[in-house]
């Protein structure tokens, strides 16, 4: 009788859940995006000293302030208490959660990058609420002009990120033809 062939090595489910073939990939863009919004908000506090400076003008159209967003985007439902911030660090981390499984099942390198962008924006502005008041921002938007003054909420490297994932996700649903599959 001979022998029988040996079994096949499966992958096991936690692996199979947790890691996917572009996990890495998201992985390495997530590290990217968060290191590069810490590293730029840390040169701020700590070379330029924004926090005890006026604006800094860019351009006519684009300043440096420094404002600390207790809420959740474009600082809705500010958050003072003791609880507030925690709860919103839940929600960040389930998001996250949520976008790595996602992350996990997709075979698409642009919805790899996309999700990768987002989670490093989320986690570099959870890092911010850990031990800062709230989320560092500083890039201001402005138009001016004798009869017409708009302003946009002040923003910082993480939410181009996300804003830039989220555009990624909405250009591939559209060049497919169908929304990318989340899970």
């Amino acid at each position: 009788m001979a022998d029988a062939a040996p079994a096949k090595s499966e992958p096991s489910m936690s692996r199979s859940y947790l890691w996917g073939p572009l996990s890495a990939f998201g992985l390495v863009i997530a590290a990217v995006a968060c290191l590069a919004d810490q590293a730029v908000k840390f040169w701020l506090l700590v070379v330029m000293h924004l926090n005890s400076q006026a604006p800094v003008v860019l351009t006519p159209f684009a300043e440096l302030v420094l404002t600390w967003n207790t809420g959740i985007s474009y600082g809705l439902l500010p958050q003072n208490g003791p609880v507030g911030p925690w709860a919103l660090l839940g929600v960040k981390v389930a998001a996250v959660a949520f976008l790595w499984i996602w992350l996990v099942r997709t075979h698409s390198r642009l919805t790899a990058l996309a999700l990768g962008l987002i989670i490093g924006g989320a986690v570099g502005n959870a890092v911010d609420r850990l031990h800062w008041p709230g989320v560092m921002d500083f890039v201001l938007l402005h138009l001016d002009t004798a009869r017409l003054s708009l302003r946009w909420y002040v923003f910082n490297l993480a939410d181009v990120a996300i804003v830039a994932g989220v555009v990624g996700l909405l250009y591939e649903s559209l060049r497919q033809g169908g929304a990318a599959k989340a899970p």
